[in-house]
């Protein structure tokens, strides 16, 4: 059994609980129990305008996760009871928060390799008082419970004590809610899995979703399908307010956008997907460009004049940053496919200059480049990025991938092309590895 404790550095009395800690796990140790602490300090600390509870509690999970693995361990064990689950239900029930949120603390729940599991979540708090008194363990209490600035202590302090001497059963019937919730986020994630294995797709690297959804499904299922396609391509959940908007705005649609964090969610031609959001970046001599241009404030033309002609070495596997184009390209070795190594030791970075040509299949022929992409449908916001020529002709364009004329012939040594935006991770890249337009 290895104890972990987080040591926030908040409390001016949270060295004396790291002491009291390491005595009590000491003195178990002396008498032979498998028993050892490890403990971490979080480093940092709040920033202005930061919500102290969230920040320590975003730092302690990531420490007790890192701390678990770094053990050996698999199970981590939580402390929290009955009662932490009515009132984590009822702070989220006045946040208007949704199914996901009024599921409040699941049981167990596998986070990286990791089990967090709640043993006590059934039982009452005072049971758990209780079998401290009847074997004399001794304990802190932190001082910070009654600080009724944090909004869960307010609860505790000012609510519930009204609360329950109107209801005495508000705990175990608040406790239940928070299960038929678990219930229902359950079903509501196991039919959303359903839906999107029919709705959605991957093309050029991307996830994509089918506008038809929203048409076709009742509009509880479409968002949440809609919901769930969100959180696997961003990581993040959605604001209620995106999916309001999408719902409303998406059916009708033929192209738009709308802001999502540091991304976009893009819709065009049927097909939902997001991108990263452009970088704007200011050329190094941004004062000689004329007024006019600056006055504008126009994103691409600051990123054309900011995207220069370069040569560079895409021959070894790995991420190579363009920094003046706002990306990377990400090279893995491949079997077919692929680019000949001889070919990608010294390429040239271009930007686009009208009149390329592009073939995108073997047996096809080479066509003017913006033909490709239209047929493809690959909309403006993927086709951002440096073009690759070698010796004049054109190996690589973003959002079609790896020109058919230049695939090297199976048995050869061969590298795959990505073109990845800043803020935009694996999930999200632009292009096919190694493929042509499809």
């Amino acid at each position: 059994m290895v104890a972990l404790h987080i040591h926030h550095g908040l409390s001016e009395h949270a060295d004396a609980w790291l002491a009291h800690l390491q005595a009590q796990v000491d003195g178990w140790a002396a008498e032979g129990l498998p028993v050892s602490l490890v403990h971490e300090r979080l480093a940092g600390a709040p920033g202005p305008g930061d919500s102290i509870e969230a920040w320590a509690r975003a730092g302690r999970h990531r420490a007790l996760q890192r701390l678990t693995l770094a053990a050996g361990a698999d199970l981590l064990l939580l402390a929290h009871h009955r009662r932490d689950q009515a009132e984590t239900f009822l702070l989220q029930a006045l946040r208007g928060a949704g199914v996901a949120g009024l599921s409040a603390m699941p049981r167990t729940q596998w986070r990286d390799g990791v089990c967090w599991a709640r043993p006590w979540l059934d039982r009452r708090r005072e049971s758990i008082e209780a079998y401290v008194a009847e074997h004399g363990l001794r304990f802190i209490e932190d001082d910070s419970n009654g600080d009724a600035r944090f909004a869960r202590n307010r609860l505790r302090l000012e609510a519930w004590p009204a609360l329950t001497a109107e209801a005495p059963g508000a705990e175990a019937a608040l406790a239940q809610a928070a299960a038929w919730a678990q219930e229902a986020a359950e079903l509501q994630r196991e039919i959303a899995e359903e839906d999107l294995a029919r709705w959605s797709d991957h093309e050029a690297g991307a996830d994509g979703l089918s506008q038809t959804l929203l048409v076709e499904l009742s509009a509880a299922r479409a968002s949440n399908a809609l919901r769930a396609w969100l959180h696997r391509a961003t990581g993040r959940t959605a604001p209620a307010t995106l999916i309001r908007r999408v719902m409303t705005e998406g059916p009708a649609a033929t192209v738009a956008r709308w802001p999502l964090g540091d991304t976009e969610l893009h819709l065009y031609r049927g097909r939902f997907f997001v991108q990263a959001m452009p970088q704007v970046r200011r050329p190094a001599r941004a004062e000689a460009l004329p007024a006019s241009l600056l006055g504008l404030g126009a994103a691409a033309a600051l990123a054309d004049a900011a995207a220069t002609t370069m040569r560079m070495d895409l021959s070894r596997p790995g991420r190579h940053p363009v920094t003046s184009w706002g990306g990377a390209f990400h090279v893995e070795p491949v079997t077919t496919g692929g680019v000949a190594l001889s070919a990608l030791s010294n390429v040239e970075l271009r930007p686009r200059e009208g009149g390329e040509q592009f073939q995108a299949h073997a047996r096809g022929m080479a066509r003017a480049l913006r033909k490709c992409w239209q047929t493809a449908g690959i909309p403006a916001v993927q086709r951002e990025g440096p073009l690759i020529h070698v010796d004049g002709r054109l190996l690589f364009a973003p959002g079609l991938g790896i020109d058919a004329r230049w695939v090297a012939p199976a048995g050869e040594a061969q590298m795959a092309l990505r073109w990845v935006p800043e803020a935009c991770g694996s999930r999200m890249g632009s292009d096919v590895a190694g493929k042509g337009a499809s």
